[in-house]
């Protein structure tokens, strides 16, 4: 059996942060169904559209495993489909702009009325206070959560990061506390309400710089780059470029290659533990017992040196060989690697952390599978739904509507046009 197997999660999120969230619950097995408006459906089914008439990757990818049924909620007959589907599932998850179920009719005070064991899980830019109303995107959570302040180099701009810790970050977090609802559920028999701000999950993945920040009032950061190169720090934590934030000194470096082929660079650290095999391997076997070099604390103001001292050795092998030769010694390293590279990575597809995906309209595409592995809950991860595809299985099978009742609710207009069942 599945970990979520018989949870029924009533989906009405969109874009990035909700449906990341839900996709998980599916990958574990709930039965999420996916609210749609009719004829439109999310937003994402038609952003950055790579193959025509067809749904797009930003859909595809982040909607595996669910069930799709369109309705008009602002339809009476809607209305009260709506209210059947709340009082079936056991969770509802929205990513709506602040106001929007109570908007509808459907506060979490009525929700409640509706199924006092429903868990209503909620996804907000901003936690209550001054900016709760804002609207907030990715970019705009990494800046507000400590995120962008911290990241690029010192003599540079702020930047945001290309892996989606605001919309995907805050998914996984609001995924964790739906879980763990559920499991207080069954100790309490109540529903409750589970909330997550965009802001607070970047700040969450960004603690080492808050760290840091209150280090700072003892005293200059010496792991930093800064320090080494004599530059004061200022109120703020800065900006390390490429320094590891856990304390252990390391860096990006070129490898063969770099001239042509942008990612041909090696992340490398130099931990105290393995700081004499790590000379031996570049060839210096003095600096294990020079003066300056010795012990940690000396190397500090001369980390710009040993990284170009390490560079000159990097650059005559490839990032893969970097790996070779450290791995065997416990250096941590570790390749640059290109989308393309792990797109073809056949390592990754044999752990299901990579799956090649079929879709009635735009063929195979790949995507990521369940990054969580657990072993007795096997994750198979099916394709995204079209639009409406399962509505009438959804009215039927799970609500009960059948005969006239079923005509009804099909011919009121509350759920879009009924669409023959899609091939798989």
């Amino acid at each position: 059996m599945k970990a979520l197997e018989g949870i029924k999660v009533l989906d009405f999120t969109h874009v990035q942060s909700g449906p990341t969230c839900t996709q998980i619950l599916g990958w574990f097995g709930a039965d999420v169904i996916k609210v749609e408006r009719p004829g439109v459906g999310d937003a994402t089914r038609k952003q950055l559209i790579d193959v025509p008439g067809a749904d797009s990757l930003y859909f595809t990818m982040l909607n595996h495993n669910k069930r799709s049924i369109e309705l008009n909620s602002k339809n009476e007959t809607g209305k009260e489909v709506l209210t059947r589907l709340i009082e079936e599932c056991d969770v509802l998850v929205e990513n709506f702009a602040p106001g929007a179920l109570d908007r509808m009719g459907f506060s979490w005070e009525r929700i409640q009325e509706i199924n006092p064991r429903i868990i209503m899980a909620s996804i907000k830019g901003f936690g209550p206070g001054k900016y709760e109303d804002c609207k907030v995107y990715e970019n705009v959570a990494q800046c507000a959560g400590g995120s962008a302040s911290t990241t690029g180099f010192r003599d540079g701009p702020p930047l945001v990061t290309g892996a989606q810790i605001g919309d995907s970050g805050t998914g996984l977090h609001l995924c964790l506390g739906i879980v763990t609802a559920l499991f207080q559920r069954e100790k309490s028999g109540r529903g409750q309400k589970v909330s997550c701000a965009m802001q607070d999950s970047v700040l969450n993945l960004a603690r080492v710089k808050l760290r840091d920040q209150q280090r700072l009032d003892a005293g200059p950061l010496k792991e930093y780059s800064q320090f080494g190169e004599g530059i004061p720090f200022g109120e703020a934590t800065p900006r390390a470029g490429n320094d590891s934030g856990g304390g252990q000194p390391g860096r990006i470096l070129k490898c063969k290659g770099w001239e042509q082929d942008p990612n041909a660079y090696t992340y490398f650290i130099i931990q105290a533990a393995i700081w004499e095999k790590v000379c031996d391997v570049i060839g210096k076997p003095e600096w294990k017992t020079e003066e300056g070099y010795a012990k940690p604390p000396e190397r500090l103001d001369k980390l710009n040196h040993i990284f170009e001292t390490i560079e000159q050795w990097t650059m005559t092998k490839t990032k893969f060989e970097v790996m070779d030769i450290c791995n065997p010694h416990d250096i941590p390293v570790g390749p640059i690697l290109s989308m393309k590279e792990i797109a073809e990575d056949e390592g990754l597809f044999a752990t299901g952390t990579m799956v090649r995906v079929d879709h009635p309209e735009r063929g195979e595409y790949l995507s990521v599978g369940c990054p969580i592995k657990l072993s007795d809950s096997e994750v198979e991860v099916t394709r995204s739904p079209l639009l409406g595809e399962h509505t009438t299985e959804i009215l039927s099978e799970v609500l009960g509507y059948s005969g006239d009742e079923l005509e009804r609710i099909t011919g009121s207009g509350a759920v879009g046009e009924i669409k023959a069942e899609a091939a798989e």
